[in-house]
C-alpha cells in the first residue's frame, strides 16, 4: 500500500518562518528568558528553536506528531537561556493539535494540560516557595491549558459551522427534491387533463370518420363531417383553455373555466349524438339533492363520466349507457354502466389504457376509490361498470 505524504500547508510554513525569524532576531538582540541553566551559552537557545519551527510547519498536516515533538523541545528549552519565540510557537502547536487533531485528542489535550499544570505546581512546592510554585504553575497553564481551551472553542465553532453547512445543503437537496416531485406531479396532472380534454373529441372524430368512410351515403357523410367539425372546434377550445392555464403558471382556474357537474346534461346530449350511429343511447340519472360540491370533486366526477362515455362509445355493444350520480352522506358516487359485448360494424379505434389510469389517479388524489370491470346485471346480462366513490370534505355547504 502506497503511503501518502502530506506536504505542509503554505500558511503553516509562513507561520514557522515568522517564528524562526522572530527567534533569531531576539537572539541577536541578546534577549533571554532565564539564567542559571545547564547550558549557559547564548547560542544554545537556538537548538530548540530551529526544530520547533519544523514542528510548527506540521501543525495542520500532522498535529499529533507536531505536539509530541514540540513538548520535548519545550522541555529542552528549559535547559538553555530560552527564547520567547520557542514558547510562543509551542502554544500555537498546542492550539493546532486541538483544532486539527482527532476528536479524542481534542478532548484529552485540555484535560492533560490542566492536570500537568496542577501536578507541576504540586511537585515544585517542596523545592520552591509556595508563591513561586504557583507562579510556575500559572505560567505552565498559560502555555498549555489556555491554548488548548481556546482551540477547543475554535473547534466547536468549526464543527457547528460545518453542521450548519451540511444542514443547509440537506435543506437545499430536500427543497430540490420537493420541487422535482412537484414538477412531476404537475406534469402528471397536466397529462391527465390533456388526455381527458382531447380523448373524447378525438374518439368521436375517429368514430364518425370511420362511419363516413364505410357508408357510401352523401347525407350520412355530411352529417359525419358536421360532427367531426363540431368536435374539432370543441377540442381546440378545450386545448386553448388548458394552454391558457399553463401560461398563467398554474394559476387557479377562473370561475366557469373548469367543467362542473351542472354541465353533464350538455355532455350527455353531445354523447347521444355521437352514439346514435353506434346503436347506443345515453341516460343520466342524477339522484343527488342538488347540494354544492367542492370544485376538485366536481371536476374529478365530470372527467370520470367523460372518460367512461368515451370508452363506451369506443367499445360498448349496442344498448343503453347509463350514468348515475348519488350522494350518500359524505360520499359522491359516480356510476357508468354499458352493455358488455362485441360491437358489430367498423372496428373501433384502439385505446392506450391511459383513461382508466387517469380516472384512478383522479379518485386517489381525492382519497376516493374507483372500480372498473365486467359485472352481471340484475337480469343476468353482462355489463361494463365503472363506479367511483369520491369523499366530500366535511363542512361543505349543501344548497337547494
Amino acid at each position: 500500500m502506497e503511503t501518502v505524504i502530506r506536504r505542509p500547508h503554505r500558511h503553516d510554513l509562513l507561520i514557522a518562518a515568522v517564528g524562526l525569524l522572530g527567534g533569531l532576531l531576539l537572539w541577536l538582540l541578546g534577549l533571554r528568558m532565564q539564567n542559571g541553566r545547564l547550558f549557559e551559552a547564548s547560542w544554545s537557545g537556538l537548538v530548540p528553536l530551529v526544530p520547533m519551527a519544523v514542528a510548527e510547519s506540521m501543525r495542520r498536516t500532522r498535529p499529533g506528531a507536531a505536539l509530541a515533538t514540540a513538548t520535548v523541545l519545550l522541555a529542552a528549552d528549559q535547559l538553555t537561556p530560552g527564547n520567547i519565540a520557542t514558547v510562543l510557537m509551542y502554544t500555537d502547536v498546542v492550539y493546532a493539535a486541538v483544532v486539527y487533531g482527532s476528536e479524542a485528542a481534542a478532548r484529552r489535550i485540555p484535560v492533560i494540560s490542566l492536570l500537568g499544570s496542577v501536578a507541576l505546581t504540586l511537585g515544585l512546592l517542596p523545592r520552591l516557595r509556595p508563591a513561586d510554585a504557583v507562579l510556575v504553575g500559572v505560567l505552565a497553564g498559560l502555555v498549555t491549558f489556555v491554548p488548548a481551551v481556546t482551540g477547543a472553542g475554535a473547534r466547536g465553532h468549526r464543527v457547528a459551522a460545518e453542521a450548519a453547512r451540511l444542514r443547509a445543503e440537506q435543506t437545499a437537496l430536500l427543497a430540490e427534491a420537493d420541487r422535482s416531485q412537484a414538477v412531476a406531479e404537475e406534469r402528471s396532472r397536466m397529462a391527465r387533463e390533456l388526455h381527458d380534454v382531447v380523448a373524447g373529441h378525438l374518439s368521436a372524430i375517429a368514430l364518425h370518420s370511420t362511419a363516413a368512410l364505410s357508408i357510401d351515403d352523401p347525407a350520412t357523410s355530411r352529417e359525419a363531417l358536421a360532427v367531426i367539425r363540431e368536435n374539432s372546434v370543441a377540442g381546440l377550445a378545450e386545448m386553448r383553455r388548458l394552454i391558457g392555464l399553463l401560461r398563467r403558471g398554474g394559476a387557479p382556474e377562473l370561475p366557469g373555466a373548469a367543467p362542473r357537474l351542472s354541465a353533464l346534461d350538455a355532455l350527455i346530449e353531445q354523447s347521444r349524438g355521437h352514439a346514435a350511429s353506434s346503436g347506443l343511447s345515453c341516460v343520466l340519472d342524477d339522484a343527488r339533492d342538488g347540494g354544492a360540491l367542492p370544485a376538485p370533486v366536481e371536476l374529478a366526477a365530470y372527467r370520470i363520466v367523460q372518460e367512461s362515455l368515451t370508452n363506451a362509445l369506443k367499445h360498448a355493444a349496442p344498448g343503453t349507457v347509463r350514468v348515475r350520480l348519488a350522494r350518500p352522506g359524505a360520499l359522491l358516487t359516480v356510476e357508468v354502466t354499458s352493455v358488455f359485448g362485441v360491437r358489430p360494424g367498423p372496428r373501433t379505434p384502439p385505446g392506450s389504457g391511459a383513461g382508466l389510469i387517469g380516472m384512478r389517479e383522479r379518485a386517489e388524489l381525492l382519497g376516493g376509490t374507483i372500480r372498473a370491470g365486467e359485472e352481471r346485471a340484475a337480469d343476468g346480462s353482462a355489463v361494463w361498470r365503472v363506479r367511483a366513490e369520491l369523499p366530500v370534505p366535511e363542512g361543505t355547504e349543501r344548497g337547494r
